[in-house]
């Protein structure tokens, strides 16, 4: 016997009130058109089931919705990967879907794949090329089921990473004895921006207008503070269930503006969790027809910038005496900082200007639970005598690979001059 699936809310018919045929379909109605459609064989289905879908003038009964969300496991071992790789900007990220025979549980038992490298910017149309290596994989939160999402990075045909395959770096940087020995953790505080689709303008504001000055907002609730609360929600499940370690998330000082956080992750770990949950808001926000941004600064004049607040620590910091461990890093972190702002993100300069919680771009600076330093040492930390640190100065576009290895090879490999660091010692009353 043929069903009817009543659509959900979203997907109820609308009829336009200058219809003149407009009327509720009744019960009679519904067995009429039941009846001519068995006539005429065209039901959709098989077996005991069966979809009738009912077009009207100005509506349709969209079906597109059980198509989507069809679990294929019961009926194939073949999976859908959905290769992701980061773009020749260095901050876009890119995607294409395969099939592979069978389910995987490591990175290594996935082939090689490759792409046309002169359409992301990152290959000459005569030699356009680019090889995909899987490094991680994630449980895909579209697809579902045995589905994955693969983290790659980049090479050529020869087997040499390409300029934009920044966790190549990274990856040499963590397998480094010394610094495999320490154990980083990373706690990575995302910043994000969503905008509305047609005026780049951000979501919940007045189009061309401003909303009240920046006070209400911060982790606030409410229909004229929060902006995009069901977006941060939808995020924070689908990275939850995709295996990435988010630890929380709130609203940000700016309305429309969000945060979440990722961690406690060690090593590469933390940029593979990062680039991936970006792939999911990416996702996220392209169903919701709401735009989504990283620039650092994307209001001009009285507003909070998006930073990406990178919480770092070591072995040593984390056990007993580390606070002083914990200076020294800072002191090497002091002398390397045009290294560090040059690696942190494009248009940071607009961000870091002393205010809004930021340090000056040009001035490196720590203290004990200053927001307005380039390192901020949390309070509890100072008590314990142990703990982390938490490098202020990454904006919301930086590369994760990038700033994790950086701040690992500065604080565990290099070695600075002893005249270097007595300097340093000197100037930022620091006594190692």
């Amino acid at each position: 016997m043929a069903q009817i699936l009543a659509p959900s809310m979203q997907w109820q018919m609308k009829i336009t009130n200058n219809s003149t045929s407009a009327r509720p379909i009744t019960a009679k109605m519904w067995n009429s058109l039941l009846l001519n459609q068995k006539r005429r064989g065209n039901a959709i289905g098989s077996g005991n089931f069966r979809v009738l879908a009912v077009k009207s003038e100005n509506s349709t009964i969209n079906r597109l919705e059980n198509l989507l969300n069809l679990d294929i496991t019961p009926y194939t071992d073949k999976i859908i990967a959905e290769y992701i790789w980061i773009g020749g900007s260095g901050i876009d990220l890119r995607s294409k879907s395969r099939t592979i025979s069978k389910p995987v549980e490591h990175p290594s038992e996935l082939p090689k794949w490759n792409y046309d490298g002169s359409s992301t910017g990152q290959a000459p149309g005569e030699d356009s090329e680019v090889i995909l290596y899987p490094q991680a994989i994630f449980k895909d939160p579209f697809r579902g089921g045995n589905n994955i999402l693969v983290i790659c990075d980049t090479y050529t045909p020869q087997g040499e990473p390409i300029p934009t395959n920044k966790r190549y770096r990274a990856a040499q940087i963590f397998s480094n004895p010394k610094v495999i020995a320490e154990i980083p953790w990373y706690g990575i505080e995302q910043e994000y921006t969503l905008l509305q689709t047609n005026v780049k303008w951000p979501l919940g504001w007045p189009v061309g207008g401003y909303p009240g000055p920046q006070g209400p907002y911060y982790c606030a609730a409410g229909a004229d503070k929060s902006f995009g609360r069901d977006i941060s929600d939808a995020h924070y499940k689908a990275c939850l269930y995709a295996g990435i370690n988010v630890s929380g998330t709130n609203g940000e000082v700016m309305p429309g503006q969000w945060e979440y956080q990722v961690g406690p992750s060690v090593g590469i770990e933390a940029g593979d969790h990062v680039w991936c949950s970006r792939y999911i808001l990416e996702r996220i926000t392209e169903q919701a027809g709401v735009v989504l941004t990283l620039d650092p600064k994307p209001i001009e004049g009285d507003w909070n910038g998006a930073g990406c607040h990178t919480n770092y620590s070591t072995k040593s910091m984390r056990e007993d005496g580390g606070f002083e461990v914990i200076k020294k890093a800072i002191l090497n972190l002091s002398l390397r900082h045009k290294d560090h702002i040059s690696a942190y993100g494009e248009g940071n300069e607009r961000r870091l200007t002393g205010k809004h919680e930021t340090a000056d771009i040009n001035t490196f600076s720590w203290g004990v639970a200053n927001r307005g330093c380039s390192i901020r040492v949390g309070r509890e930390t100072e008590k314990q005598g142990k703990g982390y640190l938490e490098d202020r100065r990454p904006a919301s576009n930086m590369d994760p690979y990038v700033v994790t290895g950086l701040l690992a090879e500065t604080t565990i490999i290099w070695e600075p001059t002893l005249e270097a660091e007595a300097l340093a010692a000197q100037k930022l009353s620091l006594k190692v």
